[in-house]
């Protein structure tokens, strides 16, 4: 095993669930009001960009992408569906993204606690870059509570 492309492969997963949720999310929003939309679409740009970017490290490396189960991402798409239709308030969908990123963050914490001392710096570098824009992406969506 790869233990470097395994923090890139847990970084893309991550990011790859995230994509697909806020775009769920945003389809659900679309005829609502939320002042939050364009923070969603900051979020899920940002997504997209680490997406991109850890998609052609993997490539590189002649590596499978990973992808979340379409259970996972059933369940997800039903709770999103659920919540937004039981109230779709800006500070209810931003309570239920800060849910949802904050368990990304916890496993890339994980992540580089337990690979850290198997890699090198770089590696885990980017890994905290990643957590640094997941811990950024809590902060802003505060302001919606």
């Amino acid at each position: 095993m790869n233990e470097k492309l395994e923090l890139y492969k847990h970084i893309y997963k991550d990011a790859e669930m995230s994509c697909f949720t806020l775009e769920k999310l945003r389809e659900d929003l679309k005829e609502k009001d939320n002042k939050i939309k364009s923070l969603i679409d900051e979020i899920l740009s940002g997504y997209k960009e680490w997406n991109a970017k850890i998609k052609k490290i993997l490539e590189r490396n002649n590596e499978t992408l990973p992808e979340n189960g379409s259970f996972e991402k059933m369940m997800a798409k039903m709770g999103i569906t659920k919540e937004v239709k039981d109230d779709n308030s800006d500070s209810s969908i931003a309570d239920m993204l800060i849910q949802g990123v904050s368990m990304g963050s916890i496993d890339t914490e994980k992540k580089i606690k337990n690979y850290k001392a198997k890699v090198d710096k770089d590696q885990i570098k980017i890994c905290k870059y990643f957590l640094k824009f997941q811990q950024e992406t809590i902060e802003k969506l505060k302001k919606y509570l």
